[in-house]
């Protein structure tokens, strides 16, 4: 019975990445005023669910075999701790990164259980938070300057006509990172422990991200797609693009990087292409403050409870 306690908290987040992460897919589109939320959040599911069953399984392994090594307790409070604190977030209405969460979770609960923590990985998965949303920044500002050069000499029409299929084709690819980066991320430990089937995991992961996204997303999604810099379809694509790329080339590497970080970096790198007034750095502070703390409390709380239990 025991067992189903880091199963049900998997799902938990799930719901969570749901509620959270289809700001990061399609918050821009929607911002933009290029598709509904109700169309954005049904195309948003569909892409998770192909994500994970096509390149999830890299990462999973990462965070499910190469970190910590898992056991029932570890499990059960690092993937509860997460839970609450994804949760508490999003109604807070503020971004998270998942991945720091569950990262901190696990390296809080196994470090308090004594098990073997693999510093080299998580020092491997620090870093990785930290370049790619850089890299998504300056993979945005080349392409919106690169676009600026070409797309801008055509007329209006069909610069129109040409960037809302570009920001749909970046918005698809979001989602897709979200499936096979971000879901692989929280699954990877309960597959990997053998608590549930991979595949059974990855259908009942992408249903509860759906769900998450059909009742809580529209919170995040306005602080997204409009809070952080006035985004146009132009500038949209290039943040969306920058990010989608980002993503993709770390998941190839099996790294879970978080799609949250990227998505602001780029969004962060076409706003200062249009002058530095343009961004709301007070928002963007606000955000970065909640990726230390996030993280921070989620390994000193799983930290404490798993000591006390154990």
């Amino acid at each position: 019975m025991t067992e189903l306690i880091p199963v049900a908290a998997c799902f938990l987040i799930a719901f969570g990445i749901g509620s959270n992460d289809t700001s990061n897919a399609l918050g821009i589109c929607i911002g933009c005023g290029i598709i509904k939320l109700r169309r954005a959040v049904l195309l948003f599911g569909c892409f998770v669910l192909i994500g994970i069953l096509v390149q999830g399984e890299k990462v999973m392994e990462t965070v499910g075999k190469d970190l910590v090594e898992i056991t029932l307790p570890i499990l059960s409070v690092s993937l509860s701790v997460a839970a609450l604190l994804i949760i508490v977030s999003n109604w807070k209405r503020l971004p998270l990164s998942t991945h720091q969460v569950i990262i901190g979770s696990l390296a809080g609960a196994g470090v308090a259980a004594g098990t073997a923590v693999n510093f080299t990985a998580l020092f491997e998965i620090i870093i990785s938070w930290i370049i790619s949303p850089v890299i998504a920044f300056f993979t945005a500002l080349l392409l919106y300057r690169a676009m600026e050069k070409t797309i801008s000499k055509l007329s209006l029409f069909r610069i129109e006509k040409i960037l809302r299929s570009l920001l749909l084709f970046s918005g698809i690819l979001i989602s897709y990172n979200t499936g096979a980066n971000e879901l692989a991320t929280i699954l990877g430990p309960v597959i990997h422990s053998g608590l549930i089937e991979q595949l059974r995991a990855s259908l009942a992961g992408s249903l509860f991200v759906f769900l998450g996204a059909v009742i809580l997303s529209h919170r995040v999604i306005e602080t997204i797609g409009k809070g952080i810099t006035t985004l146009d379809p132009y500038s949209g694509f290039a943040a969306q693009f920058g990010a989608g790329m980002c993503v993709l080339f770390f998941t190839f590497l099996g790294m879970p990087v978080s799609t949250t970080y990227c998505i602001i970096g780029a969004i962060s790198g076409v706003g200062m292409s249009k002058g530095m007034e343009t961004v709301k750095f007070g928002l963007i502070r606000k955000i970065m403050a909640n990726w230390v703390i996030a993280p921070s409390l989620a390994f000193l709380i799983s930290f404490l409870i798993l000591k006390a239990v154990v």
